[in-house]
């Protein structure tokens, strides 16, 4: 059903109430300093749009009208001169590359484009486009903690509304999710968090070739983020994994040890393996380069990270690769959820207790899903993990459904049917069953 236009008035109203006109020279937007900094041309729509969600998800619009409005938003920029924008000096252009290397001024970027946003929303209050949600179910939950480390460095992406972000007008669902690990600091996770889902939106084969638009995505943004390490002197650098679904069809791709895992009929499974040191082809691809792979409390490249492949880690580069993998999964309806999480997730709970644990949490729940992920960081706590943990849930069947099945497989093993379910998913049943 297409968002009613009675749904989207209060929040377009209230937004031009607070905001009466358009912003004049020299005043700022009013999400601050956002993406104020000089830009390059391929970070242009993500700076714009970020701090704008954040400004929009605050004041009530639904996700579906605020990614709609910043599509039509950024639209209208990107179809302005560009150069207009242009810093006067440019310390990082070079000769023969001047289009990757031009630094625009994010300050009067972030201007325009937050008129153009205040026209939009004064048009649409007049007349509103249809503007139509995802057909398929899809329940998020979603938790993230700093647990006892100094510093929070992880990111996670939720657009279900990835259609509308990038104009995308077919009759195909599509949805992204992705978590980041960050380490040496935030910047690199926030900066992926900011961009690559715009690189895949953006990407001429986001249409023909979603798998290739995701995995190319990857190492488009390690480029960015190293052209920006190197002009700002950043060192983090950032994990990262993430899932668009696409139709009936999942995509993944990742880069270092966060993960995606699926579970199906109330069996956990396997989607991919974790770039690690210590796996035989990273050690053998390392080596070649002329790095090395030594232990040091666990296994590290060059004696310093523990992962092998990643967003940034300028200094590291190329034993640090961020050519990321992928694969592709056809969806049949028989999938319960997807988990994403980050290490401090997957180093503390295994992939086949996440069954266990969900099912309780729904017993627990009556089959309420939205705070399943705090249940997951919570384990994961409990069994001793120090460092920040992200878990995001994206349920893709009713998880009353998914309870439902549950109870009605252990009933028919308790009465000696020979029903689909492993031992473990029937004593999982069973226990919440009796709490």
């Amino acid at each position: 059903m297409a968002l009613g236009a009675e749904a989207a008035a209060a929040p377009l109203g209230a937004f031009l109430r607070d905001f009466p006109a358009p912003l004049g020279p020299g005043e700022p937007p009013p999400w601050g300093a956002a993406g104020s900094g000089a830009l390059s041309r391929a970070e242009v729509p993500g700076a714009l749009a970020e701090p704008a969600r954040s400004l929009l998800g605050g004041r009530g619009f639904s996700a579906l009208l605020a990614a709609s409005l910043i599509h039509a938003a950024v639209d209208e920029v990107l179809r302005t001169d560009l150069t207009e924008f242009k810093k006067q000096s440019v310390e990082t252009e070079e000769e023969g590359d001047e289009e990757r290397f031009t630094l625009l001024d994010g300050e009067s970027l972030q201007r325009c484009f937050f008129n153009k946003l205040w026209d939009v929303c004064f048009e649409w209050q007049k007349q509103l486009p249809p503007l139509r949600p995802l057909k398929r179910f899809l329940l998020v939950s979603i938790h993230a903690i700093r647990n006892i480390r100094r510093k929070m460095e992880d990111r996670h992406v939720l657009l279900p509304e990835f259609n509308q972000l990038f104009g995308l007008s077919d009759d195909i669902d599509r949805a992204y999710f992705a978590v980041f690990d960050g380490h040496g600091g935030v910047d690199a996770a926030n900066y992926s968090a900011t961009h690559l889902h715009v690189n895949v939106g953006l990407h001429e084969e986001i249409v023909k070739n979603p798998a290739k638009a995701l995995k190319c995505s990857f190492q488009k943004t390690d480029e960015m983020f190293l052209s920006k390490a190197k002009r700002e002197r950043l060192r983090s650098g950032t994990t990262g994994v993430s899932a668009l679904i696409v139709g009936n069809k999942l995509h993944i791709a990742w880069l270092g040890d966060s993960q995606v895992m699926l579970v199906q009929q109330g069996n956990a499974v396997t989607l991919m393996e974790p770039h690690k040191p210590e796996r035989e082809d990273e050690r053998a691809r390392i080596e070649a380069l002329g790095g090395c792979v030594t232990y040091m409390d666990c296994w590290r490249v060059n004696g310093t990270l523990a992962v092998s492949r990643a967003i940034g880690d300028v200094c590291q580069k190329p034993y640090i690769s961020g050519d990321a993998d992928g694969d592709s999964f056809e969806l049949t309806g028989s999938e319960d959820y997807l988990l994403l999480a980050c290490d401090g997730f997957f180093d503390a709970i295994k992939p086949y207790e996440v069954v266990d644990l969900v099912l309780d949490h729904l017993m627990q729940t009556k089959g309420v899903g939205l705070k399943a992920a705090e249940r997951l960081v919570a384990a994961a706590k409990e069994n001793g993990s120090s460092d920040n943990i992200t878990v995001l849930v994206v349920f893709l069947r009713d998880p009353q459904d998914i309870l439902a099945d549950c109870l009605r497989d252990t009933k028919s093993l308790g009465a000696g049917d020979d029903a689909q379910g492993s031992p473990f998913n029937f004593l999982s049943c069973e226990a919440a069953a009796t709490q």
